[in-house]
């Protein structure tokens, strides 16, 4: 496991390397945040961005969601995994924030996780870019790097793995330092073929230098 100083040297690495990281799903006001995150489980961000496209002309409130058939709906974001289930939950979250908030999402992390459909990494995204609250979500990407690098230990749960990042990262750093994690993993330390070779971490990743000795050999 990396020490303090190892882990704010691998911040300050990937600071460098991705200044301007930020959410790539695009949005205009929190409750399209919230939709394009829901849609986002197990699916990339560049095909929820070409949905969203014409989604976000066609339905512009909770109402617009509403209005329109079940099979209507899953149609318009076909071509999107699970695309079933993401329809009836966008139609039931739409349904609570209407009936429960009054047409407008929730600020709080506990209140988002009531909606259908969020968890607790979309909760935290909608609460860190729309609303400014510091934050950490746990996608996939985070969860990898932190774990090949040694921040976290390879068995921590989802849960743990946030929870690990709490602590050992200042809160003012929470909400950048997600959108680093991200990128860094996205395009960087991939789940498939990482750039090991050309990592400036390489010399304190336990998983890299695993993955070049076994390229030497």
């Amino acid at each position: 496991m990396l020490n303090k100083q190892q882990i704010r040297y691998c911040l300050d690495q990937i600071a460098q390397m991705f200044p301007d990281a930020h959410c790539e799903l695009r949005h205009d006001n929190p409750f399209e945040l919230v939709i394009a995150v829901a849609l986002s489980a197990q699916c990339t961000d560049a095909l929820v961005n070409k949905v969203t496209k014409d989604l976000f002309q066609k339905y512009k409130t909770p109402e617009d969601y509403l209005a329109v058939p079940l099979e209507e709906l899953q149609q318009d974001i076909r071509s999107i995994g699970l695309y079933r289930n993401k329809a009836k939950n966008i139609q039931k979250l739409s349904q609570m924030l209407i009936e429960e908030m009054n047409g407008e999402v929730p600020r709080k992390q506990s209140e988002l996780v009531k909606l259908a459909g969020v968890g607790r990494k979309t909760a935290n995204v909608v609460a860190s870019v729309a609303f400014g609250v510091p934050a950490i979500a746990v996608d996939t990407h985070v969860e990898r790097v932190s774990k090949r690098l040694g921040i976290c230990r390879w068995k921590d749960s989802v849960t743990e793995v946030e929870e690990t990042l709490m602590k050992k990262i200042p809160q003012e750093e929470w909400s950048v330092t997600h959108h680093r994690l991200i990128f860094f993993g996205r395009y960087h330390c991939k789940a498939q073929s990482p750039k090991c070779e050309e990592c400036p971490l390489l010399d304190l990743c336990r998983e890299g230098k695993k993955r070049m000795k076994r390229k030497a050999s």
